[in-house]
């Protein structure tokens, strides 16, 4: 599976990889040999913490890697009265009349705490491409959906600040 990424999701990762790979990645290996240096390794709890780290910080960087290089570069343009990527929505929700604020991001930002939904969810992928006033049936499953409509669109940057999901 081709995960969908913006330029600046790119952009945020290889940032990422290079301080993992400079300052991290040297750390980690500071960390190992002075634990190391502690002697026996059989009970050395700081030696045995610090490869861990170590390891997990070499994971990310290869997880991080991967999903650049197998990554389908997305645009975030959108025509000014559709939802697109980084808009934020107010959707309406028939069955439980109610207005919720949505903002269509990446999986890699996605973040349902903060109302950061990815264009791959089932409501993403239902109000992506819609306009105002659209009535919109969202598909949970093969027996299960139920509709929105789109109250508001408001063109809303990508301002950096979204943290890359940690997986």
């Amino acid at each position: 599976m081709h995960d969908e990424l913006t330029k600046k999701d790119i952009l945020k990762m290889e940032e990422e990889i290079e301080h993992r790979k400079l300052v991290v990645r040297k750390q980690a290996l500071e960390d190992v040999k002075v634990a190391r240096a502690q002697g026996d390794l059989s009970e050395n709890f700081e030696y045995k913490a610090a490869k861990q780290f170590k390891n997990e910080n070499e994971r990310r960087i290869r997880y991080l890697e991967r999903m650049i290089r197998t990554a389908i570069v997305i645009s975030e343009e959108s025509a000014e009265d559709e939802v697109g990527m980084n808009n934020t929505v107010d959707v309406y929700f028939e069955e439980d009349d109610e207005v919720e604020t949505y903002r269509l991001v990446t999986t890699v930002r996605s973040n349902s705490l903060k109302n950061l939904i990815s264009r791959e969810s089932p409501l993403g992928a239902a109000i992506f491409g819609h306009k105002v006033g659209d009535r919109c049936e969202v598909k949970v499953n093969d027996s299960y959906s139920y509709f929105v409509e789109i109250r508001r669109i408001e063109n809303t940057a990508d301002d950096g600040t979204d943290e890359l999901r940690k997986f």
